[in-house]
């Protein structure tokens, strides 16, 4: 089966987030499933400057106003074609926004193209190849199944996936007659929205399947409080959306072997992470204590509620609590943890940016992964800590329910518990779960027992590999195990 998949980033060639990590391990781990897939992805510098080893299999005289070229090659084991369109794509910064942080003004043009090659790539621009599905990922990539769609077209078969429904690339209507586009797609069945173009309410409306990352979001974005918009759309067509529940790389994030930490360990040598949380705590400025180092790992923003957290600074390293947190976002919010590193120096520190290397750090030496996320389709850091015997501490929503198995009382006893899990996402909430961490934290023998179950969580890509792959089987027609309904 010949699977296309459609991505705006990829890891480890680039990230900004989570689509990265899933964009990067999901085709392997469909590949022991009998299912060989590609990934059409932009031409950034940090791509193209490891594509010396590719050949150009089709160029573009006029891509939406720009020269540009399909280049085909493996890349740190990854199957690519890569748009390389300088105009769109060589450029500083993220994917997304330019060095000042500010959206591309013509992301709509970037990411058009992309759509719009990867349906001309289903209809065999490139010679030998045509896939049987499209796996679009994303606002990014939302426009393919509009192009499928309204295109010329009957058999191939396209999967949108939703990993952030924040996240929608609404554009004015004025962008339409660029899109390449029939005209009856401007309507409420293709991809106009409220209006304006809607990139991934195209996506939603067009695709055969929509699915999203994890079980729980699947169902919490049928309802206004977590659709943004488009619960409507999806309760209208329920019977064809599904939750995935993504997995990780555990190949790269195995802590057995991770090359970013100090010390190595296993479920068997779990002692040996003393060592990583004293390099944590020099890397954050911290000084020694004997309570437990909470971390967190994220973009700090309102979503993430990082706000949540800020308030309770004061609470949270009294009795020798201590915070490390490594991320960027909204600047009321980095200011808030810096102002609570400097009531409490050697207590709170805070990095802010990317750092691939530090976070694997954390999640090998801090004792506590807080994720009070208001909203999180899936997320993964919960799951990186898990296996690294880092107890998650994490609102009950989306993927952050489906993972972690709450320390309350009959899951104590019962020895299942994996994390600790607080609603409603408020301060008071968090507050009280921060206090119950602290209390299982005291009792070393049950919390080493707890985070040696964590380790043992089966995290692999293994289970939801075979869903989509049951997924991909059933649009064409093929009979398989895995392609029952939620």
């Amino acid at each position: 089966m010949e699977v296309l998949s459609v991505a705006s980033e990829i890891y480890p060639l680039i990230k900004t987030g989570g689509l990265a990590d899933v964009a990067g391990a999901l085709p392997a781990a469909l590949g022991e499933c009998g299912v060989k897939m590609r990934t059409l992805v932009p031409g950034y510098p940090a791509i193209t400057a490891q594509m010396s080893g590719g050949r150009d299999v089709a160029h573009f005289r006029d891509l939406f106003g720009a020269k540009g070229r399909l280049v085909a090659g493996r890349v740190s084991g990854l199957d690519l074609i890569v748009l390389d369109v300088p105009a769109l794509y060589d450029r500083p910064g993220n994917p997304y926004t330019g060095p000042e942080g500010w959206d591309w003004p013509d992301n709509w043009r970037r990411f058009a193209a992309l759509s719009w090659v990867a349906s001309e790539l289903g209809l065999g621009l490139v010679e030998g190849y045509r896939p049987q599905v499209i796996h679009a990922h994303d606002w990014q990539a939302g426009l393919v199944p509009a192009y499928v769609k309204f295109g010329p077209s009957q058999t191939l078969k396209t999967v949108m996936t939703v990993h952030n429904m924040a996240f929608q690339g609404t554009f004015g209507a004025d962008i339409f007659g660029e899109l390449r586009l029939p005209s009856h797609a401007f309507s409420v069945h293709g991809v106009e929205y409220y209006g304006g173009v809607g990139y991934l309410k195209a996506g939603v409306e067009c695709a055969d399947f929509v699915t999203t990352v994890s079980p729980s979001y699947a169902a919490e974005i049928r309802t206004p409080a977590f659709g943004m918009g488009l619960d409507g759309l999806l309760n209208n067509r329920s019977d064809t959306v599904f939750g995935v529940l993504n997995g990780i790389d555990t190949e790269a994030w195995n802590p057995a072997t991770d090359t970013a930490l100090v010390q190595t360990f296993s479920t068997s040598t779990i002692q040996n992470r003393r060592v990583n949380k004293q390099a944590l705590r020099e890397a954050f400025g911290l000084d020694d204590s004997r309570g437990p180092l909470f971390a967190v790992v994220s973009r700090l923003t309102w979503q993430k509620g990082i706000d949540l957290l800020a308030a309770n600074i004061d609470m949270l390293v009294a009795d020798g609590g201590q915070l490390a947190v490594l991320g960027s976002g909204e600047a009321e919010l980095e200011n808030a943890i810096r102002n609570g590193a400097q009531r409490h120096p050697g207590k709170v520190g805070l990095v802010t940016g990317y750092n691939e290397g530090l976070s694997h750090l954390i999640q090998g030496g801090a004792d506590v992964m807080v994720v009070p996320s208001r909203f999180e389709p899936c997320g993964l850091t919960q799951m990186y800590a898990l296996r690294y015997g880092c107890i998650p501490l994490v609102s009950r929503v989306g993927g952050l329910n489906d993972t972690v198995i709450d320390a309350n009382v009959a899951a104590v006893q019962a020895e299942v518990a994996t994390g600790v899990q607080f609603a409603p996402p408020t301060e008071a909430a968090l507050a009280d779960a921060i206090r119950r961490t602290k209390a299982l934290y005291a009792d070393e023998k049950s919390w080493k027992k707890m985070q040696r179950r964590g380790m043992k969580s089966d995290l692999s890509w293994q289970l939801s590999a075979r869903r989509y792959a049951g997924l991909y089987a059933s649009l064409i027609g093929l009979e398989t195990d895995d392609s029952e309904d939620d």
